[in-house]
């Protein structure tokens, strides 16, 4: 969902989150979770690696950029577009 569209009290589905569109939301569904309040405290990092390993294929780095903006999202930040997060990202190698 466009970051502008966020309603956090409406957290139903992986396309409530920030960022998510259809595509995304199936890869947290390969990843094992069902309900986008299983990812509260996730690590983006660890999300990313996960679904690297998971598919057998390196992801984009840009899908690190929208795991890091839904776990900030759902620690308390405002929602951000993903690529708000593309050069923490790249600093940190």
């Amino acid at each position: 969902m466009h970051p502008a569209k966020v309603d956090r009290t409406r957290l139903r589905t992986f396309t409530d989150l920030p960022n998510i569109g259809p595509a995304m939301a199936g890869d947290f569904v390969t990843l094992g979770y069902t309900t986008p309040q299983q990812l509260v405290g996730a690590d983006p990092h660890a999300l990313y690696h996960a679904l690297c390993e998971r598919t057998g294929v390196r992801q984009d780095p840009c899908v690190l950029d929208v795991f890091i903006s839904v776990t900030r999202f759902l620690a308390g930040d405002d929602p951000q577009p993903w690529w708000a997060y593309t050069a923490e990202r790249k600093a940190r190698g």
